[in-house]
């Protein structure tokens, strides 16, 4: 079967060449240049070109700068521009890395599209990796649910260091073993805030209010906080920790309480990307990345999202971040972006 690979020059696909390869698939490589990080893609490239002629494959350089730059990072700096948190990641893996390079694959007549993420299918559904320490089902679950039969993780029942060891053990790509990886947003070199400071003034001086609308406080301005987040922001004559329980940025204030008054027992999602044939369901739901697993109940709502009636609290519920809902097996059965 003719495979086209998302390579990013990390151990990660490099070593799913190897796996395509001795599963007997005919493999291509990709590395999609995303955005215009400085020093970035060099070293990127390099070894995707070292690993494409050291398994004697074939690669790619395909520029989707532009695309990314619309519906990817320019997202990115007017959510938060909003007072909204957005999921770069979650909207990457549906329009670009699932999306656009999916049409680079077939344009090559491929007829599967490969990664490096942690992650199974199973039944034809997305399922956790078997490495939990890896697992990238979340981040993955806002895919389109057709694409998932064109969809190969070579990874999925692997270990991080199992797939290290496969690395160190050829000597003319070994380094790619020890190499520094990252884990944080692609574009983003320290702080987000960085980010967004090249776009708009972030650093604007504002009102902490408490739930019932009361100044107790000051800011240093809205974009620079997240819910739930418990520093970087003054409360006048505080004895325990405060968070923040949710942003106005129209009026650059932010709404703090203690914890207690952060606990969620609904909301709803803007969208519904349904894996299954029901549009209603008890199941388990992640509010972000590490969250907890909670029970709840989901039915679709007349807005095109799901409402989520929770069984116990989730505290630090956040507009823009992804909904990821799972059953006792730990498949994917949807998600949504939570409104």
């Amino acid at each position: 079967m003719k495979v086209l690979l998302a390579m990013s020059g990390g151990v990660d696909s490099s070593m799913c060449v190897k796996l395509l390869k001795d599963a007997g698939h005919e493999v291509q490589g990709c590395y999609m240049q995303l955005h215009d990080k400085p020093n970035y893609h060099e070293k990127n490239i390099k070894n995707v070109k070292m690993v494409g002629e050291f398994f004697g494959i074939k690669t790619h350089i395909l520029d989707l700068r532009e695309q990314f730059k619309k519906e990817i990072y320019d997202l990115f700096v007017d959510s938060y521009k909003a007072g909204i948190t957005p999921n770069p990641c979650a909207h990457c893996n549906r329009l670009i890395k699932f999306g656009a390079l999916w049409e680079f694959g077939q344009s090559l007549g491929c007829e599967r599209i490969a990664t490096g993420h942690y992650a199974r299918i199973e039944n034809g559904l997305l399922k956790s990796a078997k490495d939990t320490s890896k697992d990238q089902s979340y981040f993955l679950s806002n895919v389109a649910a057709t694409m998932l039969p064109r969809i190969i993780f070579p990874l999925g029942e692997w270990l991080k260091t199992d797939v290290k060891k496969l690395a160190a053990s050829h000597p003319e790509i070994a380094n790619l073993a020890t190499q520094n990886e990252s884990s944080e947003i692609c574009f983003v070199e320290n702080s987000y805030i960085d980010v967004l400071d090249k776009h708009f003034n972030t650093l604007m001086p504002g009102i902490v209010k408490d739930s019932s609308g009361k100044a107790i406080g000051t800011h240093e301005g809205y974009a620079r906080y997240t819910i739930g987040q418990r520093k970087g922001f003054r409360v006048d004559g505080a004895h325990e920790a405060h968070f923040v329980k949710s942003i106005d940025s129209a009026n650059n204030e932010i709404i703090v309480s203690k914890r207690d008054e952060l606990a969620c027992y609904s909301f709803s999602t803007a969208n519904f990307n349904n894996f299954t044939d029901k549009n209603e369901f008890d199941c388990f739901v992640k509010i972000r990345y590490r969250s907890t697993p909670l029970e709840c109940s989901i039915c679709q709502n007349e807005r095109g999202g799901v409402n989520v009636e929770l069984k116990s609290p989730a505290f630090g519920v956040a507009k823009g971040q992804l909904a990821c809902f799972y059953d006792e097996n730990e498949r994917v059965l949807a998600s949504g972006f939570i409104a």
